[in-house]
């Protein structure tokens, strides 16, 4: 069916355009600089599918395989345009299917706009087909949601859906759409949303903590900077590498701060976390001050909170409040955006230099290197690793790829021994841990940054949760490389398992399918790789592949991620076997 315009005479001269409502938002996403959404049509969104149908040259639309596809793609166009990812899917199991993206976006910090359809607003209640209260289900885990029953509301709507989506600590907004909405007419106007009443994104940062912050990084003899996600969200990576180079700052890096800062820096110490590395966690607890940045002390960087940082002096840079003062007390509080702080803080730090406590986390990283390390980037064994894999994907593209990561061993690898060169290089799953992300994040990369490698590193497990979207991957043929890392095991479940629970494998072993028999079937090309001494050339064939490709490694089958800091061990206990 056409959309049609109409224009009424008012008040003798005035001329108004009237649209219906699913057009309506059509010209919202535009003016909002939309330029790719992800969805999958249903009864109660098909007014707005078939409106869609005249903004085709516009609007490109990715049909995924599964509503969970669509937002996890959203997401990983979001991390790498660093603008809202859009989707659309219909009301009722459309709707529910969302569920986990947002919740994953919310705690990542990803800035999305979810629409979903929904009845008609005279059905609403009645538990009508496909009726679910979106609203309620989806309110924890976004940063607004709001349902809209009339065509009226939709132009507001979507503006201030953007302007929440995308200022201050990003994350993911709903709007639930009722199907009589999208078919009335209404007098259409629009107008960007550059404030909304008692919403502060941005805090102005207080001048009296940004000296008190100084004067103790002028005063420490032994810094750590903790470097997360926040610093990438503000575009801050310029000034964050000016501020520590000036100081001589040690830094460690967040699982996504990861790429935010070259992995081949001198003033690099490595990962914080669990299977981080073994220098700056122990050196945490070693330090006389912590400068966190965008980041969140989030439970798998601190260990037992109880020993955590007890000697340091505690500087954190935040703008969102309430993660201040939540887990670590701090010393100094700068609530404020990354790159506004850091600016503030450049001309009051002086030049410094820390060597001899710089030299610690050398030898700490030699000790780590020699147990660890060594064994996992070059075994001595017949059996794949992951790290070898991972680190010889890092050196044929030299750190400068886009890598996006599924959930699981093969993600820990991934962060240990990509070294990360290139800003805005770094995609997965943190604070949720969602397994099946990989792929359609991946999807969602390749469509926002077309000129880049795109490698998506995924567990056997994880991949069966998604696998569906190889059929998106085809049909549009995007060039997503795919290593899919096979050890017929739920393989971190698993290590827990051979670690504290005696070995005992409940419900961990996979009995996998034909993986390139069903990537063959969805019109992706793929091979099965077993020697070592094919690995260099075969990730170098995928350098100079068109389209996508699934490589299939069989890595050891019962192999463990160190070092390891046992679930409610501290910083100073990490284990390296």
């Amino acid at each position: 069916m056409e959309t049609k315009t109409k224009t009424t005479r008012a008040n003798g001269n005035e001329v108004v355009t009237k649209i219906t409502g699913a057009e309506a938002l059509l010209r919202s996403l535009l003016a909002e600089d939309v330029e790719t959404v992800f969805g999958y049509i249903g009864g109660a969104i098909m007014p707005v599918y078939d409106a869609m149908y005249n903004y085709q040259d516009r609007i490109k639309h990715v049909m995924v395989r599964h509503e969970q596809g669509a937002i996890h793609a959203a997401q990983g166009y979001a991390r790498i345009k660093r603008k809202p990812g859009v989707c659309f899917t219909t009301s009722g199991p459309g709707a529910t299917n969302l569920v986990t993206g947002l919740a994953d976006a919310m705690l990542d910090s990803t800035p999305l706009v979810c629409i979903t359809g929904q009845v008609a607003a005279g059905l609403l209640g009645t538990d009508a087909f496909q009726e679910t209260d979106v609203v309620s289900v989806s309110m924890p885990i976004t940063k607004w949601n709001y349902q809209v029953t009339s065509a009226d509301e939709i132009p507001e709507a979507i503006a201030k859906a953007f302007f929440i989506a995308n200022s201050g600590r990003p994350g993911p907004v709903l709007l639930d759409i009722a199907k009589n909405a999208q078919m009335e007419e209404m007098e259409y106007a629009y107008e960007q949303l550059t404030a909304v009443s008692s919403y502060v994104p941005r805090p102005k940062p207080a001048i009296n903590s940004i000296e008190a912050a100084a004067e103790l990084i002028n005063t420490c003899e032994r810094p750590l900077v903790l470097l997360g996600q926040g610093v990438a969200i503000s575009g801050a990576e310029d000034e964050f590498r000016t501020f520590v180079e000036k100081a001589g700052l040690p830094v460690a890096s967040t699982l996504l701060g990861l790429s935010s800062f070259p992995g081949n820096h001198s003033l690099y110490t490595g990962m914080l976390g669990m299977h981080g590395n073994y220098a700056p966690n122990v050196n945490t607890n070693q330090c006389d001050l912590l400068i966190a940045i965008g980041m969140r002390f989030d439970d798998r960087v601190t260990g037992n909170l109880a020993t955590y940082a007890k000697q340091a002096k505690v500087i954190h840079i935040e703008i969102d409040p309430s993660e201040i003062d939540k887990n670590v007390k701090t010393d100094v509080a700068i609530n404020a955006d990354a790159r506004q702080a850091l600016e503030l803080l450049i001309p009051m730090v002086k030049p410094n230099s820390h060597a001899e406590w710089l030299a610690t986390f050398g030898e700490l990283h030699k000790t780590e290197f020699e147990k660890v390390i060594s064994r996992d980037i070059h075994p001595k064994d017949d059996k794949m690793r992951m790290g070898e894999v991972v680190n010889t994907l890092s050196e044929i593209t030299n750190g400068e790829a886009i890598i996006v990561s599924d959930v699981g061993q093969h993600q820990m690898a991934t962060a240990r021994y990509y070294n990360y060169r290139k800003q805005n290089s770094w995609i997965t799953s943190g604070g949720l841990g969602t397994m099946g992300f990989g792929i359609p994040a991946g999807m969602g990369v390749a469509l926002a940054e077309p000129e880049r490698p795109v490698f998506v590193i995924v567990g056997d497990g994880g991949f069966q949760m998604t696998l569906q979207e190889l059929g998106t991957i085809a049909q549009y043929q995007l060039p997503v490389k795919i290593i899919l890392m096979n050890n017929n095991f739920l393989g971190m479940v698993r290590q827990w398992q051979e670690l504290f629970f005696e070995s005992r494998y409940a419900n961990t072993e996979l009995v996998n399918p034909d993986f390139l028999k069903i990537a063959e079937g969805f019109g992706v090309p793929g091979k099965q790789l077993f020697d070592r001494n094919r690995l260099k050339e075969e990730l170098q064939a995928l350098m100079v592949l068109e389209g996508p490709f699934v490589l299939e490694v069989k890595v050891e089958k019962e192999g463990n991620i160190f070092p390891m800091i046992p679930a409610g061990g501290t910083v100073s206990e990490m284990r390296l076997d």
